[in-house]
C-alpha cells in the first residue's frame, strides 16, 4: 500500500510517499480501506517535533480515518467487510491515517453516518470528538447557559458551535469578518470581528457585564490568559491547547472558575452521538479543501499558514 511517511521532525517536507506492507487485523480488529482523512493542527505537531517522546520515527501520522472494512480479526462482532466506517486512531499508539489501509480495534470504530460522504466524516472525527469531550463531558454545558467558542471559523469551532446550539446554549464566537457569514449559518448568536473590536469588551456588552458561562479556547496564549475577564460567576474554561507559560488565574479564582484541558479519548459512544446529531440534521462538518494523499505536505504547509482562507477543515481523498 502507499503510505506518507514522517522520516524526520520537521517541515511538510518531512514527508515521503512510499510503498509499505498492508497491515493484518489481529483478534478484535478491522482492516479498514481508507477513503479519506483531515489535516487538524495535531498533525503538524507532530509533524514538526513537538512530541519527539511520543512519536517513534519513521512513522505514519494522521488522525482521522473514514473508509470501508476489507477484513476482520478473530473475535469482531461489531463489523463485517462492506461496512462503512470512522473513527480516530489511538493518538500516540500506532500507526496514523495518512495511508491507503488502517487496522483498528473495534472498540473505537463506528458505523459511519449514511448522509455523510467519506470526505465529510473524516474531516469529524477529531473534531467531532474533541468538541463533545469539551463541551458536554468537561462543560457539561447546560440548556440556557452561554458560551464563547474562539475561533468559530476552524475546524473544533466550527463543530462547536453547532453543537453547543444544538444543546440549547447561547453562542458567542470570534472570527474575522470574513467568516461572519459562515459561523452565522453554523447558528452562531454573537458574531465578534476580533481583529475590530475586542472580545472582552465585547461580550461584557453583550451580557450586561454577567460574562458567559463556558469558554471554549481552540486558540491560546493571550486567549487563554483572558478567559477570567469573560466568565460568569461558576464559569467554566476549556481549552484544547498546549500551554505555553504559566497562568495567572487570580481573576478565576474570583469568579470560582473551573478549568478543564482536554486531549480527547478515542471511543465509538462519541461517534454514536455525534451520529445522532448528523441524522437529526443538527450537525454538518464543513470540508474547506480537498488534497490528496501526496499532497499532504501542501495541505499541512496552508493550514500553518495565517489567515488560510480555510473555512471548517481540510480533507484529503485517498481512494475513489
Amino acid at each position: 500500500m502507499k503510505a506518507l511517511i514522517l522520516n524526520s521532525f520537521g517541515g511538510p517536507e518531512s514527508f515521503e510517499l512510499r510503498d509499505v506492507p498492508k497491515p493484518v487485523p489481529h483478534a478484535g480488529q478491522v482492516l479498514v480501506r481508507v477513503h479519506a482523512t483531515s489535516i487538524n493542527p495535531l498533525d503538524f505537531q507532530v509533524r514538526r517535533g513537538d512530541y519527539p517522546d511520543l512519536v517513534q520515527l519513521p512513522a505514519i501520522t494522521g488522525h482521522d480515518v473514514s473508509g470501508v472494512v476489507e477484513a476482520v480479526g478473530p473475535g469482531v462482532t461489531s463489523f463485517v467487510p462492506g461496512d462503512e466506517v470512522w473513527y480516530t486512531p489511538q493518538i500516540f499508539d500506532g500507526p496514523g491515517s495518512y495511508a491507503e489501509y488502517h487496522v483498528a480495534d473495534q472498540s473505537i470504530v463506528g458505523k459511519k453516518p449514511p448522509s455523510l460522504s467519506h470526505l465529510e466524516a473524516a474531516s469529524l472525527t477529531l473534531v467531532g470528538g474533541t468538541a463533545w469531550e469539551a463541551l458536554v463531558v468537561r462543560a457539561a454545558l447546560r440548556v440556557g447557559e452561554s458560551i464563547l467558542v474562539h475561533g468559530g471559523a476552524g475546524g473544533v469551532g466550527h463543530v462547536a458551535i453547532q453543537l453547543a446550539k444544538a444543546m440549547g446554549a447561547r453562542v458567542f464566537t470570534t472570527v474575522r469578518d470574513a467568516n461572519a457569514e459562515f459561523v452565522r449559518g453554523l447558528g452562531a448568536d454573537v458574531i465578534i470581528d476580533y481583529e475590530k473590536e475586542d472580545y472582552v469588551d465585547a461580550i461584557n456588552r453583550e451580557t450586561g457585564g454577567h460574562g458567559v458561562d463556558v469558554v471554549f479556547d481552540t486558540i491560546g496564549g493571550n486567549t487563554l490568559s483572558r478567559s477570567p475577564d469573560v466568565l460568569a460567576q461558576l464559569g467554566r474554561v476549556v481549552s484544547i491547547v498546549d500551554i505555553a507559560q504559566p497562568q495567572n488565574v487570580v481573576q478565576a479564582w474570583g469568579k470560582n472558575a473551573s478549568y478543564h484541558f482536554v486531549f480527547t479519548r478515542q471511543n465509538r459512544g462519541k461517534l454514536d452521538e455525534l451520529s445522532a446529531l448528523i441524522e437529526r440534521g443538527q450537525l454538518l462538518p464543513h470540508v474547506g479543501a480537498v488534497y490528496s494523499l501526496a499532497d499532504i505536505p501542501l495541505a499541512h504547509a496552508r493550514l500553518e499558514t495565517p489567515n488560510n482562507g480555510i473555512q471548517g477543515k481540510i480533507a484529503i481523498s485517498i481512494a475513489p
